[in-house]
Order: structure tokens, then sequence, then C-alpha cells
């Protein structure tokens, strides 16, 4: 099969499944892992799939934003590892900006114990941080239904009132040449005012957010600490290395 016929066949499989395995894709074609690694990439380098961990998908619409509940059942396991590492980085006495988002609520149990402050935007952080007895603090403004974001002007005027030690915020969408994106430019907002404020910025990620670029940018990669897991690519984290921090957790 010529090097066409292979990557039309990848695409049309991708167009059916969304999904797609390293070894669904050897036995369809016959070809072996290497030469299907070599097509990935450079499928992936053309724009018209993503390469993740032993396989391929489509990338996301750039305006797109999943609900939490979408979120929340999405690689669970993985987000809750990434967010045990992140809670090593995180000091007694440190005031904490808290992001909304199904990654950093994982991060909460892992708090529990820890004399800090957390202001955070994240109406479904609040609970998890009063069972944690951790000091919350909430920004104003209105709640996103999708997200259980608070964003707007009152979030904006809230956070221009604060400083903090560290910044955990959550991605949809990071790419080498893009940065760290989401879909809504009011949550961009948020995150960069936020990352603004910090000492130190850390964004947490788990491999399928790699190689996506979503509808706003909020960050340059030089301006956080990524935290993510071994899932990821390791020419991915290789690019990275280049340019920001990166933190890997076994998942």
């Amino acid at each position: 099969m010529l090097t066409f016929e292979r990557q039309e066949l990848i695409l049309s499989m991708l167009k059916e499944q969304q999904t797609i395995k390293m070894q669904e894709i050897v036995d369809e074609t016959g070809a072996s892992e290497s030469t299907i690694r070599r097509d990935l990439k450079e499928l992936e380098q053309s724009n018209k799939l993503k390469r993740i961990h032993g396989g391929a998908t489509l990338f996301q619409k750039k305006l797109v934003e999943p609900t939490i509940a979408e979120k929340t059942v999405k690689n669970r396991h993985e987000k809750r590892l990434i967010a045990q590492k992140a809670a090593e980085l995180i000091e007694e006495g440190d005031c904490l900006f808290l992001d909304a988002g199904t990654s950093t609520v994982e991060l909460i149990p892992f708090l529990k114990g820890k004399n800090i402050v957390v202001v955070t935007n994240g109406l479904t952080n609040i609970s998890e941080l009063l069972e944690a007895e951790i000091e919350t603090h909430v920004v104003g403004g209105y709640v996103k239904k999708g997200t259980r974001a608070f964003v707007g002007r009152g979030a904006i005027q809230s956070l221009e009132g604060y400083r903090f030690d560290k910044a955990i915020i959550g991605a949809n969408g990071i790419s080498i040449q893009d940065g760290c994106t989401t879909p809504d430019p009011e949550e961009a907002f948020i995150k960069e005012l936020a990352i603004k404020r910090s000492s130190q910025s850390y964004v947490l990620a788990d491999h399928t957010k790699f190689g996506e670029v979503s509808f706003s940018k909020f960050a340059d990669l030089n301006e956080v600490t990524i935290i993510t897991s071994n899932q990821v690519e390791e020419d991915m984290i290789e690019q990275l290395l280049r340019t920001t921090k990166v933190e890997v957790t076994p998942a």
C-alpha cells in the first residue's frame, strides 16, 4: 500500500471512529508500527489529526466547550495523578488561585491539612474546598452554565485586588505554536489575569490537550509550568522542554 493510500485510509478510519488505536491501524493497513508512526506524524504536521498515546484522534473544534459533566468522566485517573503531582508543589502558607475545571478540582483533596488560602472562580470548587477545611475566597461575576466558572466584570474587579504565590490553571489546548488556549474569551481573560498576579503559574493538562488549539489564548508557554502525565508523546515533551518547564507524572 502506498503512503498516500495508507494515510487516506487512516483519515477514513478516524471519520468513522473519532479515535483509533495504533494496533487497529496496523491491522487494517498491514504496515509496521514504525511506518504508521511516520504516517501519523506527517498527518499531524498537516493538521489532519492529533497523535495521542497509542493512536490518533481528530482535532476538537476551537469554539466547543465541553460541560463539566462531560469532562469529569474523561481521563479522571490521569487527572487525579496530575493533581497529586501539583499538590507536591504547594507549600505551607501559600496563597493560591484555583481555576475552574475538572483537572483543578482534582487537586483539592490533596490540599487537605495544608495551611493555605485559596481564591477560586470555580463554583464546583467551593464545596470541595470547604469540605477540605481550606480558607476559601470566591470571585464575583456571573456563572457560566457549562463550565460553572465565574466570569465577567465582577470576577475581573475581584481578581485585581489579589496577589498569589501560585496559580493553578486548566486548559483546553496546548501547542508549541499557540501556547495555552481555551474556547471562551471571558474565561481566557480570567486565567490570564490570575497568571499575571501570581509568582508562579502551573497549567494542569492531561494528554488529550496537547496539539489542540482553542479559540482564545491565555498564556505563552514560557509563562507557565505544565504538569502532565507520561501519556503525552515523548517528542511533544521534548519540544515543550525547549520553551517551558514540564513536570511529568506516571499515569
